[in-house]
């Protein structure tokens, strides 16, 4: 599989481009997940880019959509499509939508947008393989201020008592929403306790260290825990890798364009 470190690069590159070229916006958003993103596609993850319905594939549900063109850019470097293709985004009659859709899109499990429905997706899908008998494991990546929706943890009170251990949820925890911090909108701490609460086997960590990444994420911690579904904290930066949109709200919704739009490119290219 493809080094990680450079995978989220090129999905940070082409995340960008695709922001700026089809005006659209929550590029903070998908720079904070993009080093998840790359363990998962380029390390944890089992699919087949030429089988996109290949029945024993993991499953990967973006339940935070507004960070779809990550998603895209992942999926087009790891074989599903073409990468010229994502140029396509946000541009009139494209299926290549500002929220992340599955409609012509190989790999693209769920179209989501509207905030809080991943998860119980997810937990449905892990139920279903449960049930089945199936091997395939389920990975649902969320936005911590959409754990202000309650059918959130409905989901999670689901898959504790069914002891769904083939689900992983990822929060991105950048501690940012809309148009403001996660506490100031809706208090979440303590997150952790919450979490455990509920039955859940709770790891926090840096959701930037691919190494961490990868031991937390992989099948081989998940026997560890046996009966219980796991849930990660990745504490994470919005706007990670320009200086200029690192923990700034506004790049929730703004484009980078002309200087800013250069200047972001080459910080991510290391010029």
């Amino acid at each position: 599989m493809e080094n990680s470190e450079y995978l989220a690069k090129k999905i940070r590159l082409h995340a960008v481009k695709m922001v700026n070229s089809g005006g659209s916006s929550h590029i903070g958003s998908v720079l904070s997940i993009a080093d998840i993103l790359a363990v998962l596609y380029g390390h944890i993850m089992k699919y087949k880019a030429t089988q996109p319905k290949w029945p024993d594939r993991d499953r990967f549900i973006l339940s935070k959509g507004h960070g779809g063109v990550g998603v895209y850019a992942a999926l087009a470097e790891s074989g599903f499509f073409d990468t010229r293709k994502l140029m396509e985004h946000y541009q009139d009659g494209s299926i290549f939508s500002g929220h992340v859709s599955h409609k012509g899109i190989p790999g693209v499990e769920l179209s989501t947008g509207a905030l809080g429905h991943g998860l119980a997706v997810g937990v449905g899908m892990a139920y279903a393989a449960k049930l089945d008998e199936e091997a395939y494991r389920v990975f649902v990546l969320m936005s911590d201020g959409e754990l202000n929706e309650g059918s959130n943890w409905e989901a999670m009170m689901f898959a504790s008592h069914h002891k769904l251990n083939n689900v992983v949820a990822i929060v991105d925890r950048n501690r940012l929403q809309s148009m403001n911090t996660t506490e100031e909108t809706l208090t979440l701490e303590p997150l952790q306790q919450k979490l455990e609460a509920f039955g859940w086997e709770v790891i926090s960590l840096d959701g930037h260290e691919h190494d961490v990444l990868k031991v937390y994420l992989s099948v081989d911690y998940e026997k560890r825990y046996l009966d219980k579904p796991l849930i990660i904290i990745a504490n994470t930066v919005k706007g990670k890798g320009v200086s200029f949109m690192e923990n700034q709200i506004a790049w929730h919704y703004k484009t980078p364009t002309g200087e800013l739009f250069d200047q972001a490119i080459k910080e991510l290219e290391g010029v």
